[in-house]
């Protein structure tokens, strides 16, 4: 499975719902009936498209969207998120995380509190991380069998984020302003303060 195809079956799962567990099952059912080496290629493109945003400037926007509230858990569940979106909006974003702003997605969440936020609507997706795994253990099953696949194909997997780029404080709101100007106008929040 090459990158178009990774990008054509996630795309597909989203054309058939816009539910995240729907996708989920469906992305499962797909990925289970093709080869093991495809279902492989599945979690290293999926990985490959965490590369680019998994840098501090992104981490910052999600930090906006979220209130503050991203540590590196949520970041690194907002990653697949964001890769869920398709391949065009992910384009468009890594070229600028303020670029965010333009996701209807993330659009459809301005102005509202969190509590007010649907399940499906929240800008995180950590089981799709696993949905590979799944297809694997559905196919062979064996529960660890894509980690061995991965490890026999010399793959480094990383579970956490490693941003690349310079870290900057995504809690200043002059910092916010200069980085993030249209996200800091759709979620506008307080300064916090640390004693």
């Amino acid at each position: 499975m090459d990158e178009a195809e990774f990008w054509t079956l996630l795309e597909r799962s989203a054309e058939e719902t816009t539910d995240p567990d729907y996708r989920l099952t469906w992305l499962t059912h797909h990925l289970s009936r093709l080869s093991l080496a495809h279902i492989a290629d599945f979690q290293l493109n999926l990985e490959a498209a965490r590369r680019p945003i998994d840098t501090y400037a992104m981490w910052g926007a999600a930090n906006q969207i979220l209130d503050g509230l991203c540590s590196s858990d949520t970041f690194w569940y907002f990653q697949p998120w964001l890769i869920g979106q398709g391949q065009r909006l992910w384009h468009h974003v890594t070229q600028n995380p303020d670029n965010l702003a333009d996701l209807p997605a993330v659009r459809v969440l301005a102005g509202r509190s969190h509590d007010e936020w649907a399940d499906a609507e929240w800008p995180q997706w950590e089981e799709l991380a696993y949905v590979a795994a799944d297809a694997y253990g559905r196919a062979t099953g064996q529960s660890d069998g894509l980690h061995e696949a991965l490890d026999a194909r010399g793959h480094r997997a990383y579970a956490d984020p490693e941003p690349n780029d310079q870290p900057w404080d995504s809690d200043s709101l002059t910092e916010i302003a200069q980085r993030l100007p249209r996200l800091a106008r759709l979620f506008p929040r307080r300064q916090y303060v640390t004693p």
